[in-house]
């Protein structure tokens, strides 16, 4: 049987690169790689807001143009790396669409919720995923089980599980955690379609049920979860408490570049 995919529509390549803030080469090697998955993760907020506005997500290119790049808004996994798999498409890099199971923070088996790219460039794979917020990846890694990769203050490595399961690991010192579980299959835009649909509605999904905002810098991490601010430097994190509504109105615009009109109400659950 033959797959057939609709062709997909072009990006805004000129906006996109305005938005994130990148002028350099734009050949695909893994050196353009690098600097377009570092560009876009410290300058494309990771977020959920819609959700909680009671808007729905749209995970089509075009949806997704409209809102990350026009609209200098923020979006989660789906929206992030179909943007950023276009963009590389569009430049001639060769992409392949992966899910994953999210480990981070769970205390169960979770269904395959997270969408990151294999990219080819330099004779070799890569794994890049600019859509994990601030536990993920500021640049793209070898697809290579074992060796250690260092990016700024963070480090990370893939190891292996039976299966044919890659595990995207985090360190600090010499303590080791899960942030997701994939497999090299190839999926398709439906298959993101099904998964956001989950992420975006399911009573239990913590994107229903918890506000997210996070944004990365080469130096600092910020994370606000519902009422709770803090900020990562990599060993030492501070965490404020976000007195009410107004003043998380406030952080929104101040840090992470989000405006918001005064007496917007997000629907926080938990």
């Amino acid at each position: 049987m033959t797959l057939t995919t609709a062709p997909r529509p072009l990006v805004d390549l000129d906006a996109y690169l305005a938005r994130i803030g990148y002028a350099g080469e734009l050949q695909p090697t893994a050196a353009v790689l690098e600097g377009l998955h570092l560009a876009h993760a410290t300058h494309v907020v990771f977020e959920n807001l819609d959700i909680l506005l009671g808007r729905p997500i749209r995970v089509d290119l075009e949806s997704i143009q409209a809102k990350l790049v026009h609209g200098r808004r923020g979006g989660y996994c789906f929206e992030q790396n179909t943007l950023f798999a276009a963009v590389l498409e569009r430049l001639g890099f060769r992409v392949t669409r992966l899910e994953a199971r999210v480990r981070l923070g769970a205390h169960r088996i979770l269904p395959r919720t997270h969408m990151l790219l294999q990219v080819e460039a330099d004779d070799r794979a890569w794994l890049a995923d600019v859509g994990f917020g601030t536990g993920g990846l500021l640049k793209p890694m070898p697809l290579a089980m074992g060796p250690v990769v260092h990016q700024y203050a963070w480090n990370y490595r893939l190891a292996g599980e039976p299966g044919g399961l890659w595990v995207l690991q985090s360190g600090r010192g010499d303590e080791w955690g899960d942030l997701y579980a994939f497999t090299l299959e190839p999926k398709y835009p439906i298959d993101f379609e099904m998964a956001n649909h989950y992420v975006s509605t399911f009573p239990a999904s913590r994107f229903v049920q918890m506000l997210v905002v996070q944004s990365s810098t080469v130096e600092a991490r910020y994370n606000l979860r519902n009422y709770e601010f803090s900020v990562d430097r990599g060993g030492e994190v501070i965490n404020r408490p976000l007195a009410d509504h107004a003043e998380l109105l406030q952080v929104l615009g101040q840090t992470f570049g989000l405006e918001f009109p005064p007496g917007t109400r997000f629907a926080i659950k938990s």
